[in-house]
């Protein structure tokens, strides 16, 4: 089972998903999504997915239950291949733009959304491209 280097579980799970599972949660996480996320960290510095052990309000930016409310019932996030990340040094933008231009620095890396001020990407069952879409 692959962990990230540089999160935390609580980091990448809804705050039931934690309670329900604790540690446990990492089977529920595709590596792939995982692997892509360490090397966003690595290339972009710190990233924010969800802050909720922190007090913050976000808890659905990485794995969500199959019960919850946000998003759309078959969202990658509910199969644990999809993560929201916001970036402390740079914009979601900028790294859209590095992803597209370099899409083999990040192969597992197949689907990110555009137009928001926060990076979704997903690792969804791959065409050869990374696809774009809008929220």
């Amino acid at each position: 089972m692959f962990k990230c280097k540089h999160f935390g579980i609580k980091e990448l799970v809804s705050k039931k998903v934690f309670s329900d599972r604790g540690n446990k949660a990492w089977a529920l996480l595709d590596d792939r999504a995982l692997r892509t996320l360490d090397a966003l960290r690595e290339r972009f510095g710190s990233i924010t997915v969800n802050d909720w052990q922190w007090g913050g309000t976000n808890q659905y930016r990485g794995l969500r239950e199959p019960d919850c409310q946000i998003g759309a019932a078959y969202s990658q996030h509910r199969f644990g291949r999809a993560f929201d990340c916001v970036f402390r040094d740079t914009t979601a933008q900028a790294v859209r733009e590095f992803i597209l231009d370099n899409p083999g620095e990040f192969p597992y890396l197949s689907a990110i959304e555009m137009g928001t001020s926060w990076l979704h990407f997903d690792v969804r069952n791959p065409d050869g491209t990374i696809q774009t879409f809008n929220p």
